[in-house]
């Protein structure tokens, strides 16, 4: 046998050696360990979008960080992708799967009973039977009080909202917002726009400039990657204000953000999957309200101060929410 040939039985055998060694060493890729408390996270939009999505992506990291969970996510679009990826997820054995949105509620209920081992939650929408549930995020409550901080902002009486898809959270939101600004100031008039998705930032800053030109002068926005256009379309507007949801979006363009309408969703999700480890999840669905500090209303430190007067109701009509009073809505 040659030198060369002989090298090559050695060389072959001492890699054959390494990992033989690296496969017992316990050095495992997340996902590998079946022991593992595994969570799976569904997003309809990219978690790039500083707001609903990478709120979610920072609960799963969270989960991770936290519980020391072996985690996995996965971007969506269709309704047959929803269904078809939760049932990935169960049949793999996952402990817990996330569809984040109202709108993964149908293929959750679909598809749970088929894997009674894995809990099916969504964010939004109602649970369905022991192993499907909802968080509810009573997101009206801090709506309302920004439509408060809206109306006693605005020198035109003409505000905006604009949300990327009709979905009921998001009109639930925007009517307690509209409320919350007639207890300020009754004459107030509502523009109201819906984008069509949640991922078109062009499309955001059109509908933004649409409203800015018809006087409105602060613009609440429920768009996720598409609210970013009305940032900027404020921003290069004179006088006027946006306010940020779901993420504290008070830092995209603090000199024009009045405030942020905040979902603490990691913190959410972390108590979730906590209760999921201890088999103590009380479903169908749970509910996250002001008392939970799960969602509040975070003001903008470099805004201007709101009157006197209207911070002391915002204050009491937070109490009121806390206390589990909710918000009161008038028709249009």
């Amino acid at each position: 046998m040659s030198s060369r040939l002989t090298s090559w039985y050695v060389f072959g055998f001492i890699n054959i050696a390494i990992l033989s060694l690296v496969a017992c060493s316990g050095e495992k890729r997340p996902n590998a360990d079946a022991s593992a408390f595994r969570v799976a996270l569904l997003t309809p939009g990219p978690i790039s979008d500083q707001a609903w999505n990478a709120t979610a992506y920072q609960g799963l990291e969270r989960m991770r960080d936290s519980l020391g969970a072996s985690i996995s996510h996965i971007q969506t679009k269709t309704p047959a992708e929803f269904e078809e990826n939760f049932r990935q997820y169960g049949a793999k054995g996952f402990d817990l799967v996330i569809g984040h949105g109202f709108e993964f509620q149908d293929a959750a209920r679909r598809v749970g009973p088929q894997f009674p081992q894995t809990l099916f939650a969504t964010t939004g929408g109602e649970g369905a039977g022991p192993n499907v549930v909802a968080l509810s995020f009573a997101f009206d409550e801090p709506s309302y009080l920004a439509g408060m901080a809206a109306a006693a902002m605005t020198r035109t009486g003409v505000i905006g909202v604009i949300g990327g898809t009709e979905l009921p959270p998001v009109k639930l939101g925007f009517e307690a917002f509209l409320a919350g600004a007639r207890l300020v100031r009754p004459d107030i008039r509502l523009l109201t726009a819906y984008i069509g998705n949640w991922d078109d930032a062009s499309a955001g800053k059109e509908q933004t400039l649409a409203q800015l030109s018809q006087k409105a002068d602060v613009i609440y926005q429920n768009a996720d990657a598409a609210g970013l256009g009305v940032f900027q379309a404020v921003r290069q507007a004179k006088g006027a204000w946006v306010i940020g949801s779901n993420a504290d979006q008070n830092g995209l363009a603090p000199e024009v953000t009045l405030g942020s309408v905040l979902v603490d969703v990691p913190h959410a999700f972390l108590l979730l999957a906590r209760q999921r480890q201890a088999n103590t999840v009380q479903g169908p669905t749970l509910r996250f309200a002001t008392a939970s500090e799960v969602v509040r209303w975070v003001p903008n430190p470099t805004a201007p101060p709101l009157p006197e007067q209207v911070r002391a109701k915002m204050d009491s009509v937070r109490a009121e929410f806390a206390a589990g009073a909710r918000p009161v809505l008038t028709p249009r």
